[in-house]
Order: C-alpha cells, then sequence, then structure tokens
C-alpha cells in the first residue's frame, strides 16, 4: 500500500493497522495502548500537529473514530545512532539501477537498532534518491555487490528477473579446508540441497525433512594455512567452524577459499550450507552454533562476500555482469602469509 507520506531523511514513514474492535474509542486511544508508555506528550503533539494521517493523507486529530481508518502513517521519532566506521562504494549508477559494493557491518535496510545507519538510508540521503528501494537483501554481516531500483516506473522489471531466478549470483567465503569431525570429507565441486525454514528461536534458519527449497553449488578454489594455527589450540570446547576447524591428525590447519553459487535465496542459506558440511565459515557467530552476542568486531567480519551478479538487463536487452572490488581480509591475509 502506498505511502501518503513522503520519505524523510531518507526513512520511510511508519504504518500502523488499526484494529476492528477492542476497547478504544479513538485513534489516539489505541496508540496510547501501544506506546504511551514511553512518549504520552509526543502521541498527544503529533495528533494536534495533524502529523499522523490516514489514507490519502487525512490527518487524524484527538477524537478521529478507531474505526474510521484502516491504517495510519506518522513518522517515527528516530533515536541518534552511533556510525558505523565502514563506506559504501558506488560501482554503477543510471536512470533504472543503482549498483554498490556494501561493507561488512552495514544492514541493507532499515530496522531494529540500525535506521540511519543502513544501506538504503545512507545512499537515498547521499544521493537525494527518495525512491530507492533495494532489489535483494544481503545480511548485515555480509559484504558485496546490492543492486537498487532507482525508478519506480521500471522496478517491476527487475523484480521479475529475481522471481523468475534469471538472476546468477557468485559469493566467496572462506571456510575450514577440512571439515569438522562428524563430518564427512568432501568431494568439490558439491551441490548441497535440502528443505530451509526460519527458526522459531532467534534469528536462526534450519534444516528439516522435506522437499528441498535450497539449493548451493561449492567449489573450493584455494587452501593455504590457517594463519592462527601456530597460535592457538581449539581445543574439544571450541564450537566447530568458528576457527575454521582443526586437523584430526595433529597436522597444521587449513583454510580454503571457496565459491558459492545459490540457485535459490532462504534466509542464511550460504552459512547454513557451508555448516552442514562441517565447513563454519569463519568469523560465524551464528552458524554452526549461536554463540552469546557482543559488540560488533570490526577487525574479524564474515568471511562471506557477494562477489557478482550476472542478468540481462530488461532495459537494453543486454547482459550484464557486476564485480565486488571488496576482499575477505582472511583470504588476503593467508595469501600474504603463505
Amino acid at each position: 500500500m502506498q505511502s501518503p507520506l513522503p520519505v524523510r531523511d531518507g526513512v520511510n514513514a511508519t504504518r500502523l493497522r488499526l484494529p476492528d474492535e477492542g476497547p478504544w474509542d479513538t485513534a489516539m486511544d489505541y496508540m496510547m495502548h501501544r506506546w504511551g508508555h514511553i512518549d504520552p506528550q509526543g502521541i498527544e503533539d503529533r495528533f494536534d500537529a495533524g502529523e499522523i494521517v490516514g489514507e490519502a493523507g487525512i490527518p487524524l486529530d484527538r477524537a478521529t473514530p478507531l474505526r474510521k481508518h484502516t491504517f495510519i502513517w506518522y513518522y517515527r521519532t528516530l533515536p541518534p545512532e552511533l556510525r558505523i566506521p565502514v563506506e559504501l562504494k558506488i560501482l554503477h549508477q543510471d536512470d533504472h539501477l543503482l549498483v554498490v559494493d556494501k561493507p561488512h557491518f552495514l544492514p541493507t535496510t532499515p530496522g531494529g537498532t540500525y535506521i540511519q545507519e543502513s544501506a538504503l538510508v545512507r545512499l537515498r540521503n547521499q544521493l537525494n534518491l527518495p525512491d530507492l528501494i533495494p532489489m535483494h537483501r544481503l545480511d548485515r554481516m555480509t559484504a558485496g555487490i546490492l543492486l537498487l531500483s532507482t525508478n519506480p516506473e521500471t522496478r517491476g522489471r527487475y523484480q521479475v528477473l529475481f522471481e523468475k531466478r534469471q538472476i546468477q549470483k557468485e559469493y566467496e567465503c572462506v571456510a575450514a579446508a577440512e571439515p569438522a569431525p562428524g563430518h564427512p570429507a568432501a568431494d568439490f565441486p558439491l551441490v548441497v540441497r535440502n528443505r530451509m525454514t526460519k527458526s522459531r528461536s532467534y534469528l536462526l534458519a534450519e534444516v528439516i525433512d522435506g522437499e528441498p527449497n535450497a539449493e548451493t553449488r561449492i567449489e573450493r578454489l584455494q587452501t593455504f594455512p590457517d594463519p592462527d594455527a601456530a597460535n592457538d589450540d581449539p581445543g574439544p570446547e571450541t564450537p566447530a567452524g568458528h576457527l575454521a576447524g582443526s586437523a584430526a591428525d595433529g597436522a597444521t590447519r587449513r583454510r580454503a577459499l571457496y565459491l558459492l553459487e545459490p540457485h535459490s535465496g532462504k534466509t542464511h542459506q550460504l552459512r547454513v550450507h557451508m555448516a552442514s558440511l562441517g565447513l563454519g565459515i569463519v568469523n560465524d557467530a551464528f552458524y554452526p552454533e549461536l554463540l552469546d552476542k557482543a559488540p560488533d568486531d570490526y577487525t574479524k567480519p564474515l568471511q562471506l562476500l557477494a562477489r557478482g551478479i550476472r542478468f540481462t538487463d530488461p532495459m537494453t536487452g543486454k547482459p550484464v555482469a557486476y564485480r565486488s572490488g571488496l576482499e575477505l581480509s582472511e583470504a588476503r591475509s593467508s595469501a600474504a602469509g603463505s
């Protein structure tokens, strides 16, 4: 549903659905029920100023009956945010499409504690493009190629490519070269297929029985020594995969650079598929085991990169390909030390 309020400071107005029934006589009564414990005066002031609107942008006041509108829109008061110390790089921009290199730690879209500090809001404000919309998403901890639509009139032509899986994506990751104990050795290249669903606990995804709905082709590109192998002993209590694994016979641990080609787009698919092989991605705090939440360590980004994307541009009919200029730090440091 189209918002009657324009984007402000790079952020969309918030939409709220009003209940069909309940003990509230007015829309303001309901908002007080939801958020009055946080800022009751602020809610009253917004109604008095006509800053809360219904369908067609009609302002509401304190006496507007609850059932007069199904949806209402308003601007949230945004808390101050610390700037995430990373930068976006624009790779391509035209009248229809924007392609950027998204760094690790920066979320694609606003949500939770990250509003202004999201790729979308940063770019809207930087480029003065309030209609900018991402065509797909990258996890906050994943870096690499991100496509955004700059033109609402042609957006649907690009969305169809994603819906029909006519977009080819390539990712790279750094993980252990040998699987964790309990997992068989893998013969690369290989294809992982299973059924994934969003877990009821936290934000994790999980594999369940049933018809496969997630597929990834995985190829090992190169191997190199684990730079931490001589400096630590993970021991039996260390979750397999978080330190890129260990060699079962006591030999020097090795890491590897992998090419990942997803043929579906489930939440955390690549991270789950690598962990299922006993090859948890380096610095993954979710898989194979959920670690305690800790402040971001900018020196240890998740070693997963959206390296490239290919498709036939619907506006020109010509094949295009965009490649990330970023590098995985663990692959770079390992190669330099080998």
